[in-house]
């Protein structure tokens, strides 16, 4: 917040962006949670976009010319996050969460992502760009990847488990 502050005009726009995840945890909640105080504050729209999506975008010129990719993120507690993106970066399917020697069962060939090299190795085929999120990027994202009402997406389920009431 003190780095957009330190902007021309207090960082003041006419929209606010965020990467909605999935990622950290804490990184999510606190990226959307300003995003949203500053379009709130502002009297802006917020919008925002899938991390795997931007990702892909980083890639684009790449995943046209392989008619498509697999994105694969580290996901923590050993698990990546994976999704499969068509040339036009439009996503073939949802986010998942896998262990790597399930998500190794994906067909892509092109492999995206800061796992993508240990991916294509474990696989032991393919080609791996490695790359992380990168903001650059953002023009990119086809319009559809962009969307109202900016929530956190985490892509697995919470670790967190609700305490037992004791008797």
């Amino acid at each position: 917040m003190p780095l957009i502050a330190e902007l021309a005009d207090g960082g003041r726009a006419d929209a606010i962006f965020v990467g909605c995840g999935p990622g950290s945890f804490a990184g999510v909640r606190i990226g959307v949670a300003a995003a949203r105080a500053l379009a709130l504050g502002w009297q802006v729209p917020a919008y925002g976009f899938s991390t795997l999506a931007l990702v892909a975008a980083g890639a684009a010129d790449t995943i046209a010319a392989a008619d498509g990719a697999l994105v694969v993120m580290e996901g923590g507690h050993g698990q990546w996050f994976v999704q499969p993106f068509a040339a036009d970066l439009s996503p073939r399917a949802d986010v998942r969460s896998l262990l790597p020697d399930a998500a190794v069962r994906l067909a892509d060939t092109l492999v995206v992502g800061n796992r993508a090299e240990a991916f294509v190795e474990r696989r032991g085929s393919g080609t791996a760009v490695p790359m992380l999120p990168d903001a650059r990027a953002f023009a990119a994202l086809p319009a559809t990847a962009i969307f109202a009402g900016p929530s956190p997406a985490y892509g697995r389920a919470p670790d967190a488990k609700p305490m037992v009431a004791s008797a």
